[in-house]
């Protein structure tokens, strides 16, 4: 068996220990979804090279807003992070990108790879998308509480609408609307 099976088989045996869902995405790659609590899930991307294994997870689309705000953030950001780092693609989509020596990689590198991806996207997921898309989550707010919808999907973001006593909005109760928190009504650019 060579270094790339290897490879492949520890991820399959990595993923399936710990209960994730994946699939093979070629003879070298695969696609594992990390379910998170902000970012309900994240697909991370494994490319097994001949020498090192690349990381890629798409985080999210181009800000509608503030760009250089956002971008300077996720610097900061990388300077304390693990394994992997934010990046931008041409179009100004946000990933998590990496690469590890594949010799080095055992089911606890992977773990700590899995553990590194899924907690920066989570965890800076309401930072960056009220950075990035400020105006269309109070939009998308406004739209929902003239039409009598709920807004508890939003409830990370009250503090971005304000009530006429200068307080911060509370999320209306019910169902939460289907879809995407800061797209435009109607709208699913966001995962």
């Amino acid at each position: 068996m060579n270094g790339r099976s290897e490879l492949g088989a520890l991820i399959e045996a990595v993923c399936a220990e710990r209960d994730l869902a994946w699939e093979a995405t070629g003879p070298n790659s695969y696609a594992v979804t990390l379910p998170g609590t902000h970012k309900l899930r994240t697909t991370c991307n494994l490319i097994i090279g001949e020498y090192a294994l690349r990381v890629e997870a798409f985080v999210m689309r181009q800000p509608d807003e503030r760009r250089e705000e956002l971008w300077a953030w996720l610097l900061q950001r990388n300077a304390r992070m693990y394994g992997v780092s934010f990046s931008i693609d041409a179009v100004g989509d946000v990933y998590l990108t990496g690469r590890v020596n594949s010799a080095g990689v055992d089911a606890d590198e992977l773990d700590r790879l899995f553990g590194s991806v899924l907690t920066y996207a989570d965890e800076s997921f309401d930072t960056m998308l009220e950075i990035g898309f400020g105006s269309s989550i109070r939009r998308e707010w406004e739209w929902r509480v003239k039409r009598g919808e709920s807004t508890a999907n939003l409830a990370a973001f009250a503090h971005l609408v304000e009530r006429a006593d200068g307080g911060a909005a509370a999320p209306s109760a019910g169902t939460p609307a289907a879809g995407n928190p800061t797209a435009a009504p109607g709208d699913s650019t966001l995962s």
